[in-house]
């Protein structure tokens, strides 16, 4: 599903996603081995009690079933349970290596925060393991060290995530200290400090040190007027600065609650194991009453949108973005599956249009991408995006790209080429299934952004009744210019008396 992957921006660009250190920065994280389901492991004396002893899920085989109608392994059915607290738990059974991905998903993102408070999501991520009451600042990562886990966050729009991922056999161990952090969350105020200027170091490091990174914080405040997407995930520096611990602790109390929160279970466990474990750690919890945000409909845009960027770099580069409707908002339906096949046929893999025509071909480009982002909870955009060869300007790489839409405007794919487009795609999702993180991650994503998992349980027939003509009708009707915005790096000479800033992982 390469359009759809939450974790994909196109070339260059800023990641929307800030994570607790470089380890959560794909999805394809295949830890090795582990076993199944057992009674709790007590790592610390101050663990609860034990549940009973959760049935053991048989020894390994495939959780798929063969569908004749794609010729394609079905993927498991997801299990879904609701507490009386308002937590949901979704468990999706994949046997094929003892281990288990375990996330926590809140409803609470960039995109639910108000002017002046930009950031406070993603720093309030880094603050998550910084102790509670039970486990103390280090406890828990130490805890999840001892058992071979991995564990990280990422916050991104619309969510906030933390999951491990560890033998499941110690899947409880997980259970246990994602539910004390969920409302037992100290923030001390010595650690917000420290904490706070670990962001700002990251801000500089992801974005203010890297001129692609920080084009594209300027194309989306320019492309957005009103959607609270314009604003960069990890925030701005000047509300990092301002930013208080008591602010902190507000937006805590505010979002942090099991009616707020999705618990997504994938891997070798047994379903109503993992609902009487989850029980036994989570259904105490109280639940909070939640405001939703008021929403923020974006104005339309009345016409093209151009900025120009100016920061040090060695190289030019382009970024262009259409006002496009998202899988919930596209009226009929198709229009966001065709979107996702338009993308993929510039942009996917070394035979598509943008490498094969643009790079290789006219030797226009260095590099060329594209990208439909359609599974925000509100409308985003179609991007294009590149850096011109040494003997071309940005200009003329713009034109390309202009070409190569006018051409999709103009002319139907051919059958040949929508068949490999579609068979790319589709096996692209197939070959991610492997990843027990992946699916997890993918439940999760389109649950906090009010799709609903069974979004994905259609999107195969969907890529596949695409046609040539829907296509180019998704084109003519979105891929215009008074939807359009345009930034573009103009280098500036690049200070060689300052140091470059290490790289750093900003583990917590």
């Amino acid at each position: 599903m390469k359009k759809l992957s939450l974790w994909q921006v196109p070339t260059l660009i800023l990641p929307i996603l800030f994570c607790s250190s470089a380890l959560a920065q794909t999805t394809d994280v295949t830890p090795s081995n582990p076993n199944l389901i057992a009674p709790p492991t007590a790592p610390t004396a101050s663990q609860p009690a034990a549940p009973p002893t959760p049935p053991t899920a048989s020894s390994p085989v495939s959780s798929s079933k063969y569908d004749q109608q794609t010729n394609l392994f079905k993927p498991a059915p997801v299990h879904e349970f609701n507490f009386d607290n308002g937590l949901k738990l979704l468990v999706k059974q994949d046997k094929r290596a003892p281990i288990v991905a375990s996330y926590v998903w809140y409803k609470v993102g960039s995109s639910y925060e108000p002017n002046g408070s930009t950031g406070i999501s993603h720093v309030l991520e880094h603050m998550m393991f910084k102790g509670t009451e039970k486990y103390p600042t280090g406890k828990f990562n130490e805890i999840l060290a001892e058992i071979g886990a991995q564990n990280n966050a990422f916050t991104s729009d619309d969510y906030t995530a933390y999951y491990q991922i560890l033998a499941s056999k110690h899947l409880s161990v997980a259970f246990d200290v994602e539910s004390d952090r969920m409302r037992g969350l100290l923030l001390p105020p010595l650690e917000f400090k420290k904490e706070i200027e670990v962001v700002k170091e990251e801000r500089r490091w992801r974005t203010d040190d890297k001129p692609t990174s920080k084009t594209y914080e300027q194309f989306k405040a320019t492309a957005y007027l009103n959607s609270p997407y314009q604003t960069p995930v990890i925030g701005w520096m000047t509300d990092l600065a301002a930013m208080k611990n008591d602010d902190l602790k507000a937006w805590y109390k505010q979002w942090y609650a099991p009616n707020n929160a999705t618990l997504v279970v994938v891997g070798d466990v047994e379903p109503k194991a993992v609902y009487e474990l989850a029980k036994h750690y989570f259904a105490a919890i109280k639940p909070s009453k939640i405001t939703p945000v008021k929403p923020q409909k974006e104005v339309p845009q009345i016409g093209k949108r151009h900025i120009v960027v100016k920061a040090p770099a060695e190289l030019p580069y382009l970024l262009m973005g259409y006002k496009v409707p998202n899988i919930a908002h596209a009226k009929p339906s198709w229009e966001a599956y065709a979107l996702v096949v338009l993308a993929s046929i510039l942009d996917g893999g070394n035979s598509a249009r943008f490498p094969k025509e643009l790079v290789r071909g006219q030797e226009i480009a260095s590099s060329a991408s594209a990208d439909y982002e359609g599974y925000g909870r509100m409308n985003k955009l179609f991007t294009v995006s590149g850096i011109p060869s040494k003997d071309h300007t940005v200009k003329n790489l713009e034109e390309a790209f202009l070409a190569q839409i006018e051409r999709l405007k103009n002319e139907l794919v051919s059958p040949q080429e929508l068949a490999r487009i579609k068979a790319q795609t589709i096996a692209e999702e197939v070959y991610e299934q492997d990843s027990v993180s992946h699916q997890a991650t993918l439940i999760g994503f389109l649950e906090s952004v009010g799709l609903g998992y069974q979004v994905m349980d259609d999107y195969i027939n969907n890529i596949q009744a695409v046609t040539a003509e829907q296509i180019q009708a998704v084109a003519k009707k979105y891929l215009l210019e008074d939807h359009l915005t345009v930034a573009e790096l103009i280098p500036q000479p690049i200070d060689p008396n300052k140091a470059k800033r290490p790289r750093r992982s900003f583990i917590r």
